[in-house]
């Protein structure tokens, strides 16, 4: 049944009143909603093994979604999307697209552009100017081959140009975070120059609307300079005079005001017009209103806490919501179909060669004289060959302005799309870091070193006292010349575009405390943190970043580990109890009430079995229940320390033992030491025991405990709780006697011990859970990693 397009309501009065939902505007975008949602994380999902950035998804889903398969059911499509929806859908869509082009504004960093090296400039502008010169060629052929006569040489150039050129920023940064090649050189170059890359294109594109912009009675050369020029004002008026506004604006939310919080509701309402104020401004100039938003992102500045404020706001609506909307509608109007014929098809194919051979040689070529090896060169070139959202909108923009028909924007969706999928694969192919990193570690493993050195993993700055205290608790004055820690702050990898910050922030990963105090928010607090620890002992500290997905981030881990050599790897728990949940169980809780205990998530609880599994040295589980004290210890609080050790046998509770025995040495610590006596006894546990005895002092306690098998459990509760210690170093896999064998961890990480008392303490006793490693075992663990990598 056909519409009346001018009779569509916004609601329908409900089906008991014989009213089609589906025949109204409302209900039916929610549907359409609903099924781009369902369709583009359905294909993320199933992406997700071979390593492919969403924009795959998304793309693909439009795709799906448009006359290309659902479309070939006319009755099924026209329900769903029905002809009068279109213009509904397309104005939802590109009010996301219109914020998400802010975010990307908000995301570059003009400064760190400028300060960019030389090599990044010169592989951007190849990467750019080879492309541009095979566009030319494939314009020429368009031509002879009678493609669309009425379209102008220069517009098809320039639009074909730039979306052959284009980089797509986002996701070239996720990309490179999902291969482990932030920190590489590779990594590096390549962001430096997709970013110049981005700023590039936009200026392109603009030039590109502006030239093909007039197409009505008022059309004409000079029609397109007054556009140029009036673009032109309005981004120098953006830079000079709204960007000192953006910064007075993004100062006044800093300062610490009583009123700072209604300011900030109202600062960011008014940041949020002004991007559509700024979109309304270039659409009347004639350009587009996403170049607005773009330009509006740009002058907010880059380094305090208001555009991480800003983008916390907006990104997840928009980026989860609007944006999939944007890839559907030009799904829409993409159609496979069209591309018929052999010459078609071999357009497709001349296309999609041009595109990778323009991007992949001319990198390659300018990095070989940049002096790079030829392997991460080709790397190099493959990575700046990335397309995504930028390049649809592109194509988009072009077939509005009639440069590109039908079938072209077909073809260079499908390229769009090809080049996108091809590059994991092909990098992880042809360049593998990890694998030479891992190689030179083993050999710097041999050489003997008298250091002490520990890789303390953080995910926020809660962590930091803790761990701060138990790293002065487990070393004494006279080893702390010789130990070095390294501290590594974990932060997820998300597709939000928050992490797109977070990756330039940190793209010097692994260097200590480098521009430490230009990183807002949580990097900076704990950056700081550990700087004045570094001052305030002799302890040598080395502070870095993390970027990572969680199913991945287990390989971060082993990876700095194997590099910085480290001796023991701690880990977070992933729970965390707050203070006054302490002092609440006043050191006679329970245990089970989960009040002031906060789950930071499952996903790390993943992280720390997966480096359990296959670290290449030992590793610690931290439990952290208060042992900060609410803060740095003083001398006096870090004086009242008892420090418990569980002894039951086995590898991992020796290995337990020793740390034990090297907290004895720090007169801030009073050790007990706890066996429990079983049926039989090891020779090696006997020697290390004997050996503790020997080193002990005369405050700490050595202490055997023979108890009936069916009491052990018990008898452990008991005297952890009676004897108030502050933390209980225990094996993770250590010996089971009595009726612990018959004991069901809840968290497996940390051992038969380590659950019990978890889960039957006070909340004051924090544990720390050891699982040795023995070099005799590096191979078996070296396979489990390589599988990982």
């Amino acid at each position: 049944m056909s519409l009346n397009i001018t009779n569509i309501k916004t609601s329908s009065d409900g089906a008991w009143q014989g009213d089609n939902p589906l025949n109204s505007a409302f209900p039916l975008l929610i549907l359409q909603t609903i099924l781009v949602l369902f369709i583009t994380r359905s294909l993320a999902f199933l992406l997700r093994p071979l390593r492919q950035p969403r924009v795959i998804a998304e793309i693909l889903g439009g795709i799906l979604l448009g006359p290309s398969a659902l479309g070939r059911n006319k009755q099924i499509f026209h329900l769903v999307f029905p002809s009068w929806s279109t213009p509904i859908l397309e104005s939802v869509a590109s009010i996301g697209l219109l914020f998400f082009l802010f975010l990307v504004g908000l995301e570059l960093d003009l400064a760190s552009i400028r300060q960019s090296s030389r090599r990044a400039f010169c592989i951007a502008l190849a990467g750019i100017s080879l492309p541009f010169l095979f566009a030319a060629a494939v314009s020429f052929i368009l031509r002879r081959s009678g493609f669309d006569d009425e379209v102008p040489y220069g517009q098809l150039l320039l639009f074909l140009g730039v979306s052959l050129s284009i980089t797509a920023f986002p996701v070239l940064a996720r990309i490179l975070a999902e291969l482990k090649l932030l920190t590489t050189q590779v990594g590096q170059t390549a962001m430096a120059a997709a970013a110049f890359n981005d700023v590039v294109a936009w200026i392109l594109l603009a030039l590109a609307v502006a030239l093909a912009g007039p197409s009505g009675p008022s059309s004409g050369p000079l029609v397109s300079v007054w556009i140029l020029a009036s673009g032109l004002g309005f981004v120098a008026f953006m830079l000079v005079v709204v960007r000192r506004v953006m910064e007075w604006i993004a100062k006044k939310c800093s300062s610490p005001a009583p009123e700072r919080a209604f300011a900030d509701e109202a600062y960011i309402c008014l940041t949020l017009a002004g991007v559509m104020a700024s979109g309304f401004m270039t659409d009347l100039i004639g350009i587009h209103a996403i170049f607005g938003a773009f330009v509006f992102g740009l002058t907010i500045p880059k380094g305090g806490e208001f555009a991480g404020r800003v983008m916390k706001r907006i990104e997840d609506f928009v980026t989860g919501l609007l944006l999939p909307l944007y890839f559907a509608s030009s799904g829409l109007k993409t159609d496979v179909a069209k591309i018929q014929g052999a010459e078609a098809w071999g357009l497709l194919a001349v296309v999609i060669s041009t595109a990778c051979a323009g991007k992949i040689l001319g990198t390659f070529a300018v990095a070989m004289m940049c002096m790079m090896p030829a392997r991460e060169s080709l790397a190099l070139g493959v990575l700046m060959n990335t397309k995504g959202l930028v390049e649809l909108i592109v194509l988009n923009i072009g077939r509005e302005k009639k440069v590109l028909n039908d079938e072209m924007f077909a073809i260079l969706v499908l390229m769009a799309l090809f080049t996108t999928f091809m590059t994991t694969p092909t990098v992880m192919a042809i360049y593998k870091p990890s694998q030479t990193t891992r190689r030179r570690s083993h050999e710097l493993q041999d050489t003997s070193q008298p250091e002490l050195r520990i890789l303390a993993c953080i995910h926020s700055s809660r962590n930091v006292p803790s761990l701060i205290n138990l790293i002065d608790a487990t070393t004494s004055a006279a080893a702390k010349p010789t130990l070095h820690l390294f501290a590594i702050h974990l932060v997820e990898l998300t597709d939000r575009s928050s992490s797109i910050m977070m990756v330039q922030r940190a793209r010097r990963n692994g260097l200590p405390f480098i521009n430490c105090f230009t990183i807002p928010g949580t990097s900076y607090q704990i950056a700081a943190s550990f700087e004045s620890y570094c001052h305030a002992s002799r302890v040598t500290v080395h502070h870095s970043t993390a970027i990572s997905a969680l199913h991945s981030m287990h390989e971060d881990i082993c990876h700095v580990a194997e590099d910085k050599r480290a001796s023991v790897i701690i880990l977070p728990f992933h729970k965390q109890w707050t203070m006054s949940s302490g002092r609440g169980c006043g050191g006679e809780g329970d245990g089970n009430d989960d009040e002031g205990v906060e789950n930071v998530g499952n996903g790390w609880r993943v992280v720390n079995r997966r480096v359990l599994e296959t670290a290449t040295c030992s590793v610690a589980v931290f439990v952290d229940r208060g042992f900060s004290g609410g803060g740095l210890d003083s001398p006096e609080e870090a004086a009242a320390k008892k420090v418990c050790v569980l002894f039951f046998g086995g590898a991992d509770d020796r290995e337990a033992l020793k740390i034990g025995c090297g907290m004895a040495e720090n007169p801030a610590v009073s050790l007990t030491v706890i066996r429990f006596l079983g049926d039989s006894c090891d020779e090696s546990d006997e020697a290390v025991l004997s050996e503790a005895k020997v080193n002990l002092a005369a405050e700490d306690e050595y202490i055997e405990k023979k108890v009936a098998a069916k009491k052990v459990v018990e008898e452990l509760v008991s005297i952890v709780r009676g004897k108030g210690f502050q933390l209980v170093v225990v094996g993770r896999n250590g010996a089971k006697i009595g009726d612990m064998e018959e004991h069901q961890a809840d968290n497996p990480e940390l051992g038969t011990v380590g659950d019990i008392l978890l889960a039957s303490t006070a909340t004051g006793t924090s544990l720390l859970v050891i699982q040795h490693h023995d070099g005799k075992e590096m191979k078996g663990k070296e396979s489990v990693g390589e599988c990982s990598v």
